[in-house]
């Protein structure tokens, strides 16, 4: 046995005790950066035992070969309970044999689906990557078949005309069922129905294209460290260098964002934000353009004049014009304040740069530069007050809290890397577990490059009365401290984790009966409503002392007067930043209701009238 070992074993009980997240109080920020922070994120790493968790059927690590296999056990499973429910009599429908056995089998196969699917956002190995691809086409080729089998519509359509429902859950899963089939078309001819699926293996093909084109995109733009000025010199030291000193700027999400927001150099800006606009440029652009076809014409051969009319109609507005006239009432009331926002920032602009247009890679800089005059927030130094394990143990900390909730890190859990921790989710009051969550922080080459919440395992209710329990998966893109030292955390990225975990509770506390309706599975209106309510956390006095604390000594967090400017920042050029939201929805809505658009003659008349810069 090594020595890390021996040491993992001696420290097992003590991990277990310090893992259980309740504490409270000033002394508690210091406990959970040093024993917690510092060993969960640390210490544990090495030498995992690779425990399954409890209820979990998600499977991690799968090479390239067992992840192509168990996709194929997958679809024969489905094709094997989909002829089964169509082999029954139509005056023999039940609830038992027909809606019982397509719910379970939603429940049982999607975290099996997921463990196929997720691989190719987390891998560093090409060809798990690849395989992952792969098998997320076979399976959806195979699911978007299913929801086109004329036998299985026929049989839930028969039980559907009883009206015998179990209860309203079931009821309006059965109805989901429903929508589902009609939707692709199984209420229409067999021609428009062929036609259908043809336009759909189009139109999905399309989209799996535009988006991988982003995620493999490497492009990156070289600067010498004076065009980078600004930068704060962690950001510098984790760039990759060329042989003549320059650095390399990729456009992940994390290097534009940095550079918008702190660059001096107007030029270096305006670079990075049209480089970062043309990504994927001419490929993607003729994608979005066969995309926008097809959606039209998929729309039409379900009986709506456009696509936007199909999309809104299951949306709470239910119609474009209803969307239209929303969006424009907003812009409308802005108007004024947007004006004054934009003058302010030009003057800024004129003042440091001269008379240079205001363009919009400039928004972000000048956001920021006036924020930091007007409420004395300078973010930059906030940063220093954010440490990564404290911030995460005082989420924990709010979460618990506010939920009723126990998170236990599982230190032996397998994991696909290194950076990953697993945590285990109780009831509070109960000790029932609840569900699992793992979390994966850190930037890494070949890692999905977006922060967001993926559901691994989805909550359901079985036929013999058995509860299966969620798993969800936090992706982070937070930086590593190049000096092994935590990482400090901008207040952008502090709100994010708090938005992130907001979904991560969403999933893990959903108690649906059917998969289907679980965690994240919620209606398209509601689904980002508890994380941008969790959100309100971030600027409350209470919750900024808890989670922040000077990373030399966290035991002083920010003072009183600093929670108070936050917390008025907050609102600070909120127009100009809605105007941007409104512009990117007027696009969407425009291109979607209408035939043949000129999409980037569109873009260039909207941004000027909406954004005015």
């Amino acid at each position: 046995m090594t020595e890390s070992q021996g040491n993992s074993e001696k420290m097992s009980k003590q991990k277990r005790e310090r893992s259980l997240l309740a504490v409270s109080g000033a002394a508690a920020l210091l406990v959970l950066a040093v024993n917690l922070g510092i060993n969960a994120f640390n210490s544990h790493r090495k030498n995992r035992k690779n425990k399954d968790l409890q209820g979990s059927k998600v499977r991690v690590n799968l090479s390239a070969s067992e992840i192509l296999k168990l996709a194929d056990r997958i679809i024969t499973k489905s094709k094997e309970v989909h002829d089964a429910v169509a082999s029954i009599p139509l005056d023999k429908v039940t609830y038992m044999n027909v809606i019982s056995p397509l719910a379970e089998l939603e429940a049982q196969q999607f975290p099996l689906v997921q463990s196929c699917v997720f691989p190719k956002m987390v891998t560093t190995s090409d060809d798990v990557h690849k395989a992952s691809a792969e098998a997320e086409r076979r399976i959806d080729t195979h699911l978007l078949a299913c929801s086109k089998r004329e036998d299985v519509y026929r049989v839930v359509k028969a039980f559907a005309a009883r009206g015998e429902w179990v209860n309203a859950e079931a009821k309006n899963y059965t109805q989901a069922l429903m929508r589902d089939f009609e939707r692709n078309g199984l209420n229409l001819t067999l021609t428009k129905r062929e036609e259908m699926q043809r336009v759909r293996i189009q139109i999905d093909k399309l989209s799996l294209q535009y988006i991988q084109n982003l995620t493999e995109d490497s492009t990156f733009l070289l600067f010498a460290e004076t065009e980078l000025a600004g930068l704060p010199p962690e950001f510098l030291k984790s760039l990759d260098k060329v042989t003549d000193g320059k650095f390399k700027v990729t456009l992940k999400s994390h290097h534009v964002g940095a550079v918008l927001e702190l660059c001096e150099v107007g030029t270096t800006r305006r670079m990075v934000a049209v480089a970062y606009g043309k990504r994927c440029g001419e490929v993607n652009l003729s994608i979005l353009e066969d995309l926008v076809q097809l959606r039209h014409k998929f729309a039409r051969l379900l009986g709506y004049s456009s696509y936007a009319d199909c999309a809104v109609d299951l949306r709470m507005a239910k119609t474009p014009s209803k969307v239209f006239e929303f969006l424009e009432d907003i812009s409308n009331s802005l108007t004024d304040s947007a004006n004054m926002e934009l003058s302010m920032l030009k003057d800024l602009k004129r003042k440091e740069e001269g008379d240079h247009p205001f363009g919009i890679e400039d928004l972000l800089y000048y956001v920021k530069k006036a924020e930091a005059q007007q409420f004395n927030v300078d973010f930059g130094a906030l940063k220093q007050y954010f440490p990564v394990n404290l911030v995460l143990s005082g989420v924990f900390k709010i979460v618990q809290d506010l939920f009723g909730l126990r998170f236990e890190e599982i230190a032996d859990a397998e994991v696909w890397h290194s950076d990953v921790c697993v945590y285990s989710v109780f009831d509070l009051s109960s000790g029932e577990l609840l569900g699992h969550f793992y979390l994966d922080m850190y930037i890494r080459e070949g890692k999905y490059n977006n922060t967001c919440v993926v559901a691994l395992q989805n909550g359901a209710l079985s036929s013999n009365g058995s509860r299966q329990i969620p798993v969800v998966l936090m992706i982070a893109q937070l930086q590593k401290d190049v000096s092994g030292h935590p990482a400090l955390l901008r207040f952008s990225e502090v709100v994010d984790l708090f938005h992130e975990f907001g979904h991560v509770v969403q999933h893990i506390c959903n108690r649906a009966s059917f998969a289907r309706f679980s965690g994240l599975g919620f209606d398209q209106d509601f689904v980002e409503v508890p994380a941008l309510v969790l959100e309100n956390w971030c600027y409350e006095s209470f919750t900024l002392k808890l989670i922040s604390g000077f990373h030399q000594d966290i035991t002083k967090p920010i003072k009183d007067e600093m929670c108070k400017a936050i917390k008025r920042w907050r609102c600070s050029f909120s127009a100009l930043k809605m105007r941007q939201e409104i512009l990117y929805s007027l696009f969407d809505q425009i291109i979607h209701s209408a035939e043949n658009v000129d999409i980037v003659e569109l873009f260039k008349h909207l941004h000027p009238r909406v954004c005015q810069c």
